[in-house]
């Protein structure tokens, strides 16, 4: 039987035997994630958390041509920098919402299956990283680039990034570096590796799973998976050296100092990012390594809301570091954002320290009920 249960083109959900099949279907935007649709994914699980029939959920994105193809490449951008010019409420919503749809994705008590084909940045990283059965393929493309539109990496990226091995962590959240199918198994943001061509296949079958026997389901991901081609982070040395010291300064110069073609492409990248962001967001993954998920998304949600309003830097509106990184990206793309301050080493600890601060009194957090 297939039934549709959430009235929204860009989210399509049906039941076909024991499984949700969720479709993320705003292909001309990448699957970026709108208010809508975060809304209408927290309707349909909760739904599904209390259906004894359903024993199971799958998630997918699509390209132009239809299904597979591209998971989801983030949040709306587009939307924020509107909303945060407009003064729109909805903007908080969005976080405080998607924020939520995260934790509920992570602590999720039945199979959560997400097909991570194609792009999977941002925003889908969120709704993909809590899965218990994380499928990337050849054609997966994998990053937390926000550093790159003067944001942090969030929707739990504290938390995923940091339980990365060594100092990944850091590379990733600092760089936006994109890495492939292979390297996100190595580096344990995803759990198999499955053949892209065999996709619709596994899909299908999926709604003709025995969810009664437990090794079914593994016994399913063998059917499409493949071997993982050689190791694509050759450099992890190089990052756990340079990643693991006390300060981005430190970072970018010793970089700088080493003649590799890595550590240079590595320095110039770091150059390119929001200078105060790339401190705000190595103190957040270093808090992060020792926090619980809910504790890492409440300090997010307080870190966003100062990126947008940015009090202690009298900064907001047009003027603050993200509104300005998303104009140059995604509005002007003139790729030339003028970030404040300028350069890594005109940051300051006192610019770094009040995102941390909680706008909120704990018992009025917009997450307090996370646990």
């Amino acid at each position: 039987m297939t039934t549709n249960t959430v009235e929204n083109q860009d989210v399509l959900t049906e039941v076909r035997g024991q499984v949700g099949f969720i479709t993320l279907n705003r292909a001309k935007a990448l699957n970026a994630l709108s208010l809508d649709m975060v809304r209408s994914l927290t309707a349909i699980l909760l739904q599904w958390q209390a259906d004894a029939q359903v024993k199971a959920v799958a998630i997918r994105g699509s390209n132009k041509t239809g299904p597979f193809g591209g998971f989801c490449a983030g949040g709306d951008i587009r939307f924020f920098h509107q909303a945060a010019l407009a003064g729109n409420p909805a903007l908080e919503d969005f976080f405080t919402e998607e924020y939520a749809l995260n934790h509920l994705i992570h602590n999720y008590p039945k199979p959560y299956i997400a097909f991570m084909d194609g792009i999977v940045m941002g925003g889908g990283m969120g709704i993909s990283q809590g899965a218990s059965h994380r499928l990337v393929t050849g054609q997966t493309k994998m990053a937390m680039p926000e550093t790159n539109i003067g944001l942090f990496p969030d929707v739990g990226g504290g938390y995923f990034l940091s339980r990365c091995p060594g100092r990944s962590g850091e590379w990733l959240a600092l760089t936006g570096d994109v890495i492939d199918g292979t390297t996100a198994v190595e580096l344990g943001l995803a759990d198999h590796m499955v053949d892209a061509t065999r996709l619709p296949e596994g899909w299908e079958a999926l709604a003709a799973r025995n969810w009664a026997d437990k090794a079914s389901l593994d016994a399913w991901i063998a059917t499409i998976s493949v071997a993982a081609h050689a190791t694509s982070t050759g450099a992890r040395g190089q990052i756990d050296q340079y990643f693991a010291l006390d300060t981005v300064s430190a970072i970018v110069q010793a970089l700088e100092a080493d003649s590799s073609d890595w550590a240079q492409h590595t320095a110039a990248t770091l150059r390119k990012r929001s200078p105060l962001m790339l401190h705000v967001v190595l103190e957040q993954v270093r808090r992060a390594r020792s926090m619980t998920l809910a504790d890492d998304l409440r300090m997010e949600r307080d870190m966003v809301r100062h990126c947008f309003h940015t009090a202690h830097l009298q900064r907001s509106g047009a003027t603050s570091e993200t509104v300005e990184g998303i104009r140059a990206l995604a509005v002007d793309k003139d790729h030339h954002p003028q970030w404040n301050p300028a350069r890594i080493e005109e940051v300051t600890p006192d610019m770094v320290a009040p995102f941390f601060a909680s706008p909120w009194p704990a018992h009025a957090h917009p997450l307090q009920k996370l646990i």
